[in-house]
C-alpha cells in the first residue's frame, strides 16, 4: 500500500509538469516522515549519492562538450565533412550522421548534439531540397549516438551506479555506436531517393585540405581520452579532466575561444551539472525507500515465475525502458532502476556491461518521443518546427535504434568482445 501511494504522488506530480527530481523528493521525504526517519537520515543519503568519485567525471566531460561547441569544433567538423561528402547525393543527410559521430567523441550529450548541430544543418538542408521532415528528423536521430558513444556521460552515471568498470562499459558501447551511425545511414540512402529536388555540389580538393587542417588537432581530444582510459593510463574522471583542459588550451592557442564563450560554456556545465547531480540525489532516496520495502526481492520472485529465461528478463527491461524513457528524464531512470534491476540481473547471470548497454541505447530512444522527449524540443527550437513534424521525421531513423537494441537483448555476450580484447 505504501509504496503504491508513493508511486501514485510520484505520477500526479510528473503530470502536472513538476520538474522530475522534485516529484521524486517532495513523496520521498514524506514517507520518510510518516515512518519516522528524521530529516538528517534523508539528507544523509541524498548527500551520499552525490559524493561519488567516478560522477566527478560528469561536469568534465559536460565541460569538454561544451568547450567544443563554443570553440566552433561542430562547425569546423561539418564544414569537413561537407568537403568529403560534395558529390555524393543525399550528401547532408550522411553529413548529418557523421558529423554527429565525430562531434559524439567529445559531447557525450544528445542534446548538446542536437542543439549545435541543429543550428547549422537543418537550415543547410532547407536551402538545399530537402524535405523539413527529412532534416529535423536526421538530426535528431543522429544525435542519440553522443549518449552511446564514449566519452557517455550516462555510461560515467551507470558505471558510478552500478559499480562497474567505466572503461569497459565504454569500450562495450563503441560497437552499438558504430552500428547506430551505419544505421542511420542506410536509413538516409533509403529515403533520400525519394526526394528528387535535392541538390549536390562538387568535390573540391582545396577545400578538402584547408578543412582537414581545421579538424585534424581537435580530433585528437578522442585519442588522447579513450587512448588513456583503454590503455590504463587514466581514469575516466582523469581522462576528462585532462580533454577539458585540452580543449581549453586548443580554442584559446587556436584564437576560437573567446572570453565571453569560456564564461558561456563554465555557466552550461554548472546549471547542466547541478540538474543532473539534484535528479541523482533526489532519485536514489526513492531507491533507498524502494529497497527498504524489498521491491527487488518482490520484482525477482515476479520475473522469476514468468521465466527463468535470461533473454525474457532483458526483453522486460527494454520494454519497462520505453515506457519509462516517455515520461521520464534518462538519467532519472537510470538512477532509480539500475539498482534494482542489478541484483535481478545477476539473477540471471545477465553479465552488468551488458545491461548496461541494453539500458543506454533503449533508453536513448525516449529522447525523441513525446510527452518528454528532450531532443525533440531542442531541434523543434531551433529549426522552428512543430513538435509533431519533428517525431514524425524521427520515426523511420528510429529503427536502427530498435534493432541494436532486440541485438543486444537476444546476444547480451557479443558487447563484451571488444572489453575482452581490450583485457577490461
Amino acid at each position: 500500500m505504501m509504496l503504491a501511494l508513493l508511486g501514485i504522488a510520484i505520477a500526479v506530480l510528473l503530470v502536472l509538469r513538476v520538474p522530475v527530481a522534485f516529484a521524486f523528493l517532495g513523496p520521498s521525504l514524506a514517507y520518510m516522515a510518516i515512518n519516522g526517519h528524521s530529516s538528517g537520515s534523508a539528507l544523509r543519503e541524498v548527500a551520499n549519492a552525490a559524493d561519488s568519485f567516478p560522477l566527478l567525471a560528469v561536469p568534465l566531460f559536460i565541460l569538454l562538450g561544451s568547450l567544443a561547441n563554443h570553440a566552433g569544433i561542430a562547425d569546423r567538423l561539418f564544414r569537413f565533412a561537407m568537403a568529403a561528402f560534395a558529390s555524393v547525393r543525399g550528401n547532408l543527410g550522411y553529413v548529418s550522421v557523421g558529423v554527429s559521430l565525430g562531434f559524439s567523441w567529445m559531447s557525450g550529450s544528445a542534446v548538446a548534439d542536437a542543439a549545435a548541430l541543429g543550428k547549422v544543418e537543418i537550415p543547410a538542408m532547407l536551402r538545399n531540397g530537402y524535405s523539413r521532415r527529412f532534416a529535423t528528423g536526421v538530426v535528431a536521430s543522429s544525435s542519440l549516438i553522443a549518449p552511446v558513444m564514449p566519452p557517455s556521460i550516462p555510461a560515467v552515471i551507470f558505471s558510478g551506479l552500478a559499480a562497474v568498470s567505466t572503461g569497459a562499459l565504454f569500450a562495450a558501447s563503441v560497437v552499438p555506436a558504430l552500428a547506430m551511425t551505419l544505421g542511420l545511414c542506410v536509413v538516409v540512402f533509403v529515403l533520400v531517393r525519394r526526394q528528387p529536388n535535392i541538390l549536390r555540389g562538387r568535390f573540391d580538393r582545396a577545400e578538402f585540405v584547408a578543412s582537414l587542417r581545421g579538424v585534424a588537432l581537435p580530433l585528437l581530444a578522442p585519442v588522447i581520452i579513450l587512448g588513456g582510459i583503454l590503455g590504463g593510463v587514466f581514469t575516466p574522471t582523469e581522462a576528462a579532466a585532462v580533454g577539458a583542459a585540452y580543449m581549453l588550451l586548443l580554442g584559446l592557442g587556436q584564437r576560437t575561444l573567446s572570453l565571453k564563450g569560456l564564461v558561456a560554456a563554465i555557466k552550461e556545465t554548472v546549471l547542466t551539472t547541478a540538474g543532473i547531480m539534484l535528479i541523482v540525489a533526489s532519485a536514489s532516496l526513492l531507491g533507498y525507500i524502494l529497497a527498504r520495502e524489498r521491491l527487488p526481492q518482490l520484482l525477482t520472485q515476479a520475473m522469476f515465475s514468468i521465466s527463468d529465461d535470461p533473454t525474457v528478463f532483458l526483453l522486460l527491461v527494454v520494454v519497462l525502458s520505453l515506457i519509462l524513457g516517455t515520461v521520464i528524464d534518462a538519467t532519472a531512470i537510470l538512477v532509480l532502476v539500475v539498482p534494482i534491476l542489478m541484483p535481478i540481473a545477476l539473477q540471471y547471470g545477465v553479465d552488468p556491461i551488458s545491461l548496461g548497454v541494453l539500458l543506454i541505447v533503449s533508453l536513448m530512444i525516449g529522447l525523441l518521443t513525446p510527452p518528454v522527449g528532450t531532443v525533440l524540443f531542442v531541434t523543434s527550437a531551433v529549426s522552428k518546427t512543430r513538435i509533431g513534424e519533428v517525431f514524425r521525421g524521427c520515426l523511420p531513423f528510429m529503427i536502427p535504434s530498435i534493432v541494436i537494441v532486440l541485438f543486444v537483448a537476444f546476444f547480451p555476450d557479443a558487447v563484451l568482445t571488444l572489453p575482452k580484447v581490450l583485457g577490461l
